[in-house]
C-alpha cells in the first residue's frame, strides 16, 4: 500500500488535462491583456497596489525549460546455435550455424524539468542532478523560444545539483542572494516549468530554514516554502522580492494522489554557489574530510557530559591519520565554530566540511571542559566516502549484555574495565560497545577499576557517556 505522504522529486511530466471553457476564456483575456503588461504594472505601482510583475519581468528570462532524452536499454538479443535447438526443430536450421535476430533501433524517453542561469558570459544553468541523470542529451529552451544543446560541466548527486553550461548571446542570469539576511517569513516567488506547460510563478513565503531527513546520505541544509512546486518545477528558481536567487527547488512532499501540498524544499544558494565551484573546476564535488564522528548536543548528552552548551557537534570518534587527529581534537570535544562561522549542530559542520577543498586550512573552535580551545587543521580527501565525517546520533541502551572485569595492566599497559564479551542483538551491542573495549572513563570522571565504575555509573544520571580504548584509539559511546 502506498504511503499517504512522500518525499517526490518533481520532474516527472504529467498529461496536461483538457481546457475547461472557464479557464480557456480567462487564458485568451491574458493574452489579450498581454501587451498591456508593462504599463498596467506601471500603473498599480503608481496607485499603490502591490505587484510582482516588474521584478518577473526583468528575471524570467534567466529561468530556462531543461529538456532531456534518455535511452531506454533495449530488450536483450535473442541468439542460438543450431545444434542448440530441439531434434525436431534443428533440421530447419541446419545451414545456419547460428542464428540471432538483431536489436532494433533503441528507444529515448523524453523529460522536463527547469533551471537558472546564474551566469550570462560563461551560459552558465544550474539545474537538479535528478533533472539531468543518465541524460543522453540535454536541450535548453529560453523564454524567449531560443534553445541551445547543453554542455554537462558536472553534477552532484549528494545535494542534487548539476552545473549546464550554453552558447547563446543576450542571456539574462539571476543574481545571487545574501543567504545570511534570509528569514522565515519572508515573501518568496518560485518559478519553472510545471507540467511541461510553460513558465509558471507562485508565491509564498519562507517556512523554515535548515531542514534536513529527506535524505540522510545527502548534504541537506533546505529552505522550505509554501510557494506551489509541481512536477515538472525541479530546477527552478526560488527568488525573493527583489529578484534574487534564494534556492533552488528540489523536491515536495506530496500526499498520496501527487501533486503541492505546500511543502516545497530548495537547495539554498550558499551550497548553490559552492557545488557550482566544484563542478566548474573539477566536473565534480571533490568532498573534504576532517576525520571526526559527530553528534548533535541533546539535552541529555549535555547533562551527561556536564557540557555548557546547547548548540555545536560532539566529537564522538577521531579518525587515525586524520587532519582532527593532527589538530589534537579529542572524543568529546564540542565543535562550536569553523573558521569563525557558528556550527549550530553536526549537520551544519558536515555540511561546511564537504564542501572545503582537500588541503585546505581552516580554524576550529571548541569547548573542552568548560575551556575554549582554538586549534588549527587541514581537511583531507574524502576518498569517494559520501560524508565528510560521520554522523552518530545517541542511542539509548544499558549496560546488559555486556560481561565487565578488572583490566590488567601488566599486559594492556593502562587501568580501566574491559570488556570480555558482547551478547550481539543486545543493548551494549546496539550502543557500540564491542569485546576487547577498555572502559577508562565515565562522564569524563576516570575510572581505574570495575568497582569505580560501577560508583560512577550508580552517581549518573540516566544517560551516560563512557569513553573506550578500541585499539588504541578513544571512542565517546552513550549507554542509559
Amino acid at each position: 500500500m502506498r504511503s499517504k505522504s512522500m518525499i517526490e522529486r518533481t520532474t516527472s511530466i504529467r498529461r496536461p488535462v483538457p481546457f475547461a471553457w472557464g479557464f480557456g476564456l480567462a487564458a485568451l483575456l491574458v493574452l489579450a491583456l498581454a501587451g498591456q503588461s508593462q504599463a498596467v504594472g506601471q500603473e498599480a505601482l503608481a496607485r499603490g497596489i502591490p505587484t510582482l510583475a516588474p521584478m518577473l519581468e526583468e528575471i524570467s528570462g534567466a529561468v530556462v525549460e531543461i529538456v532531456t532524452a534518455r535511452e531506454i536499454p533495449a530488450q536483450r538479443q535473442f541468439s542460438f546455435r543450431g545444434n542448440e535447438l530441439p531434434e525436431g526443430l534443428r533440421r530447419y536450421f541446419e545451414n545456419f550455424p547460428e542464428f540471432s535476430i538483431p536489436e532494433g533501433p533503441r528507444p529515448f524517453r523524453r523529460g522536463a524539468g527547469s533551471g537558472v542561469i546564474v551566469d550570462a558570459g560563461e551560459g552558465f544553468v544550474v539545474t537538479n542532478h535528478h533533472v539531468i541523470d543518465q541524460a543522453t542529451s540535454v536541450t535548453v529552451r529560453l523564454s524567449d523560444g531560443r534553445s541551445a544543446e547543453a554542455e554537462l560541466l558536472g553534477s552532484d548527486a549528494s545535494t542534487d545539483l548539476a552545473l549546464l553550461r550554453i552558447e547563446l548571446d543576450d542571456l539574462v542570469e539571476i543574481a545571487f542572494a545574501d543567504i545570511e539576511t534570509v528569514r522565515v517569513g519572508d515573501f518568496v516567488v518560485a518559478l519553472g516549468n510545471p507540467f511541461g506547460i510553460g513558465q509558471t510563478a507562485t508565491s509564498g513565503i519562507v517556512s523554515a530554514l535548515g531542514r534536513s531527513g529527506l535524505n540522510n546520505n545527502n548534504y541537506e541544509d533546505f529552505i522550505q516554502t509554501d510557494a506551489a512546486i509541481n512536477v515538472g518545477n525541479s530546477g527552478g528558481a526560488l527568488v525573493d522580492l527583489e529578484g534574487n536567487l534564494v534556492g533552488i527547488n528540489t523536491a515536495i512532499i506530496s500526499g498520496s494522489g501527487g501533486g503541492n501540498n505546500g511543502i516545497g524544499f530548495a537547495v539554498p544558494v550558499d551550497m548553490v554557489r559552492s557545488v557550482m565551484e566544484h563542478l566548474e573546476r573539477d566536473g565534480e564535488v571533490r568532498r573534504g574530510l576532517l576525520g571526526v564522528s559527530i553528534a548533535d548536543v541533546t539535552p541529555e548528552l549535555a547533562e551527561a557530559l556536564a557540557l555548557e552548551t546547547d548548540s555545536g557537534a560532539v566529537v564522538m570518534a577521531v579518525s587515525p591519520d586524520s587532519g582532527a587527529e593532527a589538530a589534537g581534537v579529542e572524543v568529546s570535544d564540542v565543535i562550536v565554530e569553523l573558521d569563525g562561522e557558528i556550527v549550530g549542530n553536526s549537520r551544519e559542520l558536515r555540511n561546511k566540511v564537504g564542501l572545503m577543498l582537500q588541503g585546505e586550512e581552516v580554524e576550529i573552535a571548541l569547548l573542552r571542559d568548560g575551556r575554549r580551545v582554538e586549534l588549527d587543521a587541514v581537511i583531507g580527501a574524502a576518498d569517494g566516502r559520501a560524508v565528510a565525517g560521520v554522523e552518530r546520533e545517541p542511542q539509548n541502551a544499558g549496560f546488559r549484555g555486556a560481561l565487565l572485569r578488572d583490566a590488567d595492566s601488566n599486559l594492556s599497559g593502562a587501568l580501566g574495565v574491559e570488556v570480555t564479551a558482547v551478547q550481539e542483538g543486545s543493548r551494549a551491542w546496539s550502543a557500540g560497545l564491542r569485546a576487547g573495549d577498555l572502559i577508562v572513563a565515565v562522564n569524563r570522571r576516570a575510572v581505574e577499576s570495575l568497582a569505580g565504575f560501577n560508583q560512577a555509573i550508580e552517581e549518573a544520571g540516566d544517560l551516560v557517556g563512557i569513553i573506550v580504548l578500541r585499539e588504541g584509539r578513544e571512542m565517546l559511546l552513550l549507554m542509559r
